[in-house]
């Protein structure tokens, strides 16, 4: 009997994984490597994006505390930007994000496709800098005031225990980017608004439209053709 030939890697060189519950087999102790190294401050998520669920895609988490999320909690605002062009190479690695309570955080986070080249898992590390940050700041009060800005880089990630939050975020810092609040907004800043958020994925997360309409003070019907408008382009 002939042997089966062994499939053909990808040409990127990566792995993949047949589904969701081969990639969770093969990263758990991988996680959980990682979670007893980088201790209590160290959370290790294994997201699960083969679904588009966004709502509910945490499908292993370690330390969990640092960011409140639990199995079957949300996705962050990269989740969504990945599921907006999953054809990128999303891979990032020592970033900046926060905490839905305002704690800085330095995360990395790996995506993994399927055979047919689909992001089907995320394996994403949060370290909680509130602790180092403590001591530093309780050092610097020995020693002659500091002067200058620290240079680091802004957060760009919201981790929050539910994805109403991470959508709130992100309508926020494209309001804040027209400079303008709602109430003096024109209809061009508006569809700045939307474009903003259509460019990050924001409309792949439940209820955005009616979450936008709310903090623009327009109707849902109002959104839905602005939104048309920056679909057509």
């Amino acid at each position: 009997m002939p042997e089966t030939p062994a499939p053909t890697p990808p040409a990127d060189g990566r792995v993949r994984f047949a589904d969701i519950a081969e990639a969770e087999a093969t990263l758990a102790p991988l996680m959980e490597a990682i979670a007893a190294v980088g201790g209590q401050h160290c959370e290790v998520v294994l997201h699960d994006l083969s679904t588009g669920d966004l709502d509910h895609s945490v499908r292993v988490i370690l330390n969990g505390h640092v960011s409140g999320r639990s199995v079957g909690g949300p996705s962050t605002n990269l989740g969504v930007e990945v599921l907006r062009d999953p054809t990128k190479d999303h891979d990032a690695f020592g970033y900046r994000g926060r905490t839905a309570d305002g704690r800085e955080l330095i995360s990395s986070s790996v995506y993994y496709r399927d055979h047919d080249g689909k992001v089907i898992a995320a394996l994403c590390i949060n370290r909680d800098l509130s602790p180092l940050q403590d001591v530093m700041t309780a050092l610097a009060a020995l020693g002659p005031e500091a002067t200058g800005a620290s240079g680091a880089e802004p957060p760009h990630e919201l981790v929050a225990p539910d994805v109403t939050s991470v959508l709130e975020d992100m309508i926020s810092e494209a309001i804040t980017a027209t400079g303008k609040p709602p109430a003096a907004m024109t209809k061009a800043d508006r569809i700045e608004v939307l474009r903003l958020l259509e460019d990050r994925g924001a409309f792949h997360i439940k209820r955005a439209a009616e979450k936008v309409s709310a903090r623009l003070g327009v109707s849902r019907v109002t959104t839905y053709g602005y939104l048309d408008e920056v679909r057509r382009g």
